[in-house]
């Protein structure tokens, strides 16, 4: 079995070697056995269904929430010879009928469909007919109702084990901490499966958290010094501020679309498939875009708001460098999310319970964003992971960041709070602790307190800072009527006492301008020996070509890595061609000549140049 299931992996998928536990989830499944696999985001996670599928009999019946997700991996599966088809609601209902008559004929090799399809009368019936392989729960997490991506429709699939209950099952998910992990298995009827637990570490993403200071300008310069004419996703918590954001990105040369659910369905769908298709289109987008986004040249996630958890950030992140190469989850965050999340949660109409469990997932991505130490250790620790060490590869690891002792601080600051009698923001509190005189403060009589101008030493960013970390460490809570003014809690008072001390990060300002920027942060270039940016651009512009013949996105015929695998090596026969990771039977017979002709035109010209190559 080994031996057949690596043969399928090198002549359908064209990859040499399986990574992780891959080999010993399909091992597993084509033996018939049921899984929950977690695997990160680019870990591998469909070959662990798509080869038992193809090597058990009969149809692999795959649950994808999303019905562009289905759309592109089917194409990638006919695009490598694989016999795949997708059930929903863009086929007509001739479609339909061919892809049912194939289902029954035995003519396929992985079905996709949507929950809601698969649980309709008509679907299982169709299924009853045929012979089955797997059914494959992707997403898996969409069934927890504490998750962030909860699909009421995924609490139906323990129907399959009584319906089908030798068929394997395996539920496939990139993000998934204890609980969640025991709220699939129990609602999914998974209690006798293997789980797989890969590692959740993600080393080629850099992270990074800014505190929020004229985001806009921060995004601007983010996008110039690292990722000009990238792909890439922003998201933002608001559909307003989707639809701002994308303008004003167009405005400055950024190709951005938006994305939200308050756009018509023909809107959504042309601005994925753009983004899908096209290469250095910039998506901006609420929470609704990115599930099982499978491009994989993504560069960069850009946050303009806080998530609400850390597993939201951690699937949010995860859309970026897919394909291993280097990619940033970079976000932007001040107090003034971190008040309103705060008013989400406390004002809530959840249950106890919930209510509970928000605060600390809000808690939790909090400490995040407010960490001197490294930020991927405590992303790992979130998901029961211990790291060996600090990653070498996030803004803390890169520049260290200083704690400094806030006590002083904190206590001017809660007692400015209690003396105007916890009804003002931080924005007021500010003022009056700088000891600005302005009407306002002279009406409700704060210019006479004991507290105000006792901060004139710190600048308004400096308390910017204090007041975020304060609310971040639960020391100050937020108004639950809506008005956003901050209140003392238990844990206010032995700080005001003195009997506790308060550390906080110190936040460094911004330059004001940059006029002295520093140099652009680039990847080192690669090396001049093996490296021809000539034979790079002439094998995208082909692979453009092809892919806008078949409407398929470029990344479908061959990803950005095999490009790059075949500037380095240059292969001159077919066999050379067959050896590039990436390059399967199918796409060798499809697309090897094409590429070997664009290898050898290339050569001509180096040759004619009087150009040295290996």
């Amino acid at each position: 079995m080994t031996q057949d299931i690596r043969e399928v992996l090198r002549r359908t998928f064209g990859y040499p070697g399986f990574l992780g536990q891959q080999e010993a989830v399909i091992e597993h499944t084509v033996a018939g056995g049921d899984s929950l696999v977690l695997m990160p985001t680019g870990g591998g996670k469909s070959l662990c269904y798509q080869i038992p599928a193809i090597v058990r009999e009969g149809v692999g019946v795959v649950v994808s929430p999303l019905i562009a997700l289905m759309r592109d991996q089917v194409e990638g599966l006919r695009q490598a010879g694989v016999r795949a088809a997708f059930l929903n609601s863009t086929l007509s209902y001739r479609e339909v009928l061919e892809v049912e008559a194939a289902v029954e004929r035995g003519l396929l090799d992985l079905l996709y469909v949507a929950p809601e399809r698969l649980l309709g009368e008509r679907t299982l019936e169709l299924l009853s007919r045929a012979r089955l392989a797997l059914f494959a729960i992707d997403e898996a997490h969409c069934v927890s109702q504490w998750g962030h991506d909860f699909r009421p429709e995924y609490l139906q699939l323990s129907e399959l084990r009584d319906r089908f209950p030798d068929v394997p099952r395996i539920a496939l998910t990139a993000t998934a901490d204890e609980p969640t992990r025991r709220e699939i298995v129990h609602r999914l009827g998974l209690g006798r499966a293997a789980m797989f637990v890969s590692g959740f570490d993600r080393p080629n993403i850099r992270y990074a958290v800014v505190p929020k200071n004229r985001a806009r300008r921060q995004l601007k310069r983010f996008l110039e010094e690292r990722h000009p004419g990238h792909a890439g996703i922003v998201y933002c918590l608001s559909r307003s501020r989707v639809d701002d954001t994308a303008e004003w990105l167009r405005g400055i040369g950024v190709d951005a679309l938006p994305y939200h659910a308050g756009l018509g369905a023909a809107v959504r769908r042309r601005n994925q498939d753009r983004f899908q298709r096209e290469e250095g289109v910039v998506m901006v987008a609420t929470i609704a875009f990115g599930m099982g986004i499978d491009k994989p040249d993504v560069r960069f996630v850009a946050h303009l708001d806080l998530p609400k958890s850390i597993e939201a950030y951690y699937q949010e992140t995860g859309r970026a460098g897919r394909d291993g190469e280097p990619a940033d989850a970079w976000m932007v965050y001040g107090l003034q999310e971190v008040v309103a999340l705060r008013q989400m949660v406390e004002g809530s109409k959840a249950g106890e319970m919930r209510k509970r469990l928000e605060v600390r997932k809000l808690d939790a991505i909090l400490g995040y964003c407010e960490l001197t130490t490294c930020r991927r250790q405590t992303l790992l620790a979130y998901f029961g992971e211990t790291p060996s060490g600090s990653c070498g590869n996030c803004d803390n690891c890169l520049t260290p960041v200083a704690a400094w002792d806030a006590t002083e601080a904190s206590q001017k600051a809660l007692s400015c709070v209690y003396r105007t009698g916890q009804m003002f923001g931080a924005g007021y509190l500010i003022d009056v602790l700088r000891g600005l005189g302005n009407e306002r403060i002279r009406r409700f009589g704060h210019d006479r307190i004991p507290t105000h101008g006792v901060g004139a030493d710190l600048d308004p960013y400096r308390w910017r800072s204090v007041f975020r970390q304060l609310v971040a460490q639960g020391l100050l809570s937020v108004d639950m009527e809506g008005y956003g003014s901050l209140r003392l809690t238990e844990a206010s008072w032995p700080v005001l006492r003195g009997e506790e001390e308060v550390l906080m990060r110190r936040d460094l300002r911004p330059a004001r301008a940059a006029r002295k920027r520093k140099p652009k942060e680039t990847p080192p270039p690669p090396d001049p020996a093996t490296w021809d940016e000539s034979l790079w651009e002439a094998l995208r512009a082909r692979r453009t070509e092809l892919a806008k013949a078949q409407a398929v996105p470029p990344y479908v015929i061959f990803h950005d890595s095999t490009l790059r695998d075949m500037v380095h090596r240059r292969p001159r026969t077919r066999e050379e061609f067959a050896s590039l990771s990436g390059v399967g039977e199918t796409k060798l017979s499809r697309y090897g000549d094409e590429f070997l002709a664009v290898i050898a035109a290339q050569e001509r010209v180096c040759r004619t140049r009087g150009d040295v190559r290996p």
